[in-house]
């Protein structure tokens, strides 16, 4: 591993042609003027290409991607289907040819890997979060243009079409990748070998690890997270989500004691997705499919009234293999706090929808009860909330909201009336949720599917395995393990996403040796290949640990 430009300098002599590719959010011509600059110190000249100068123009590029990005609708498109290749002019791709002049020529930006030179290959990988903090001060372009667009229409572009053509490209290259960079801190990037990061995904497929979290604050965001974690910048008004594991956005972590590089975690998943997912592996694919991120109300709001696309409407409508079905796991409340989660016997959908839609003309509040029914929120309960499920969590609960991995997809109903933290009302969407809507669920049906009942399966001596059941539309399922000293569990042929739901700390070992600790709240995974593990209480009082897998079929 090695650390700033003129480490990554000497990486480069002695190679008379170079491909520096990466993910858009890049700062392209930061990157290469402080590399020409430790070339120069070498007395090394350098001829510099930019791959951009065979991307098709923005016209033709925009009219491409149009018919993707939902049109007016201001969150939703679809997922876009073409490759890398789509953004270039394939002949003038082709007519790049080194400087026989130069000492290098280094040809960069996206898609310099499209050029077919027997040279050294970097990539230069971003985090999410921090190019989701680059679009924000507008200082990024969408893949293919030159200009900055408004930060929500971009991260739209980013999800439905950049993510889906720049991910395809890495799952192509990902064997070829001479040296990894990390260019979130721009001025000082790290790097580590291509053999160097490949063997280290494949110890993390057979082992047990933890990605990078992130945090966002809201509109209803609370105050518990941030009391729980201190380190966390204070002046942010709230931190409404925690960001544990949701793969398209989380980014690894990696050190070798004295440097730290991360990369994206699609990377694990394009190398080893089958140690990862085991059994499920055709089933997903490259798509890791289980999400851990905590929704955090403590003296904040409530989330908006929402639901979830049924399976089909998610595919015909965004591209989305699997649609968005979670669950509530309670863990912690204060005294009276509620979830709303289905409706009320006998409810009348066209009076609900007037309502709604009166509400959203005319900014009238609507009486959510008298539609919605609500159940009691208590600690380490399980609720079920399948597609087309209405539900919201309410004030002064902390929510780990285990799902499947898509996140996007939620179709807001009524937000209360309150504003975003940008000072303009969040969008609606009535119409995609009356599209989606059960209303079969309601009532004591409502509750009879949608409140987990659980079950102990399995105990020993001093531990106990608990079953949560989930809904049959859930893939996924839950048990919780109990225990005052320690206890074991077996992969099964399915990747494993566990959390210390109580207690102080935990070590948790796998078959392969690897050993790890984790504390409360921390989300950490076992994938398939790792066999068994054995998980260690560090604490003076009983622990409890969370784990979600794929049911098997």
């Amino acid at each position: 591993m090695g650390h700033g430009f003129d480490s990554l300098a000497d990486k480069l002599t002695g190679h008379s042609q170079i491909r520096i590719d990466g993910y858009v959010g890049t700062f392209w011509e930061s990157f290469r003027e402080q590399l020409q600059e430790a070339l120069s110190e070498k007395g090394i000249q350098v001829n510099w290409i930019d791959v951009s100068q065979a991307q098709k123009p923005a016209a033709i590029i925009e009219a491409m991607v149009k018919p993707f990005l939902g049109g007016d609708d201001p969150l939703f498109g679809k997922r876009f289907p073409g490759k890398m290749l789509d953004f270039f002019d394939a002949d003038r791709l082709g007519s790049f040819q080194p400087d026989p002049e130069s000492a290098i020529t280094i040809l960069f930006g996206c898609g310099a890997a499209l050029v077919e030179w027997e040279s050294p290959l970097i990539y230069v990988d971003l985090p999410k979060n921090e190019l989701q903090y680059r679009s924000r001060a507008g200082s990024v372009c969408n893949l293919g243009l030159q200009t900055p667009i408004p930060p929500k229409e971009q991260y739209k572009q980013f999800y439905f079409v950049d993510w889906q053509v720049l991910n395809r490209h890495k799952l192509a290259i990902i064997g070829s990748i001479d040296w990894f960079v990390d260019d979130q801190r721009p001025c000082e990037p790290t790097f580590v070998s291509g053999n160097g990061l490949r063997e280290a995904l494949i110890r993390m497929s057979r082992n047990v690890f933890r990605a990078r979290p992130w945090f966002e604050a809201g509109p209803w965001g609370g105050q518990w997270l941030k009391k729980l974690i201190p380190q966390l910048p204070q002046h942010e008004p709230n931190y409404a989500w925690s960001f544990e594991l949701i793969t398209p956005e989380n980014g690894l972590a990696f050190t070798d004691g004295r440097v730290q590089i991360e990369v994206s975690f699609d990377w694990l998943m394009y190398h080893s997705h089958r140690e990862v997912l085991g059994e499920s592996a055709d089933r997903f694919g490259y798509d890791f499919p289980i999400r851990f991120d905590f929704l955090d109300t403590f003296d904040g709001g409530n989330l908006s009234l929402q639901c979830h696309p049924y399976p089909e409407y998610a595919l015909e409508q965004f591209g989305e293999p699997f649609t968005q079905d979670e669950t509530y796991y309670i863990l912690d409340c204060k005294p009276g706090a509620e979830v709303y989660l289905g409706f009320r016997q006998n409810i009348n959908s066209e009076e609900f929808h007037n309502a709604l839609e009166s509400s959203f003309r005319d900014s009238t509040p609507v009486d959510v009860k008298e539609f919605v029914n609500t159940v009691p929120a208590r600690q380490h309960d399980l609720l079920l909330i399948p597609h087309g499920t209405i539900h919201c969590s309410g004030e002064n609960i902390l929510v780990l909201e285990i799902s499947a991995t898509p996140y996007i997809f939620t179709f807001k109903m009524y937000d209360w009336l309150r504003l975003g933290l940008d000072g303009v009302a969040r969008p609606l969407n009535i119409n995609r949720a009356f599209e989606n809507l059960n209303f079969d669920r309601q009532g004591e049906e409502a509750r009879r599917q949608l409140l987990s009942r659980p079950e102990v399966i399995a105990q020993g001596e001093d531990w106990s395995l608990v079953h949560l059941p989930t809904h049959p539309d859930h893939f996924y399922d839950v048990h919780r393990y109990e225990f005052e000293t320690a206890v074991t569990g077996q992969t099964d042929g399915s990747v494993q996403v566990l959390m210390l739901v109580d207690g102080t700390g935990i070590e948790v070992s796998t078959h392969h040796g690897m050993v790890e600790q984790f504390y409360f709240g921390e989300t950490f995974v076992v994938p398939a290949a790792a066999i068994s593990y054995k998980l260690v209480n560090l604490g003076q009082r009983p622990a409890k640990v969370i784990k979600a897998f794929i049911k098997s079929p």
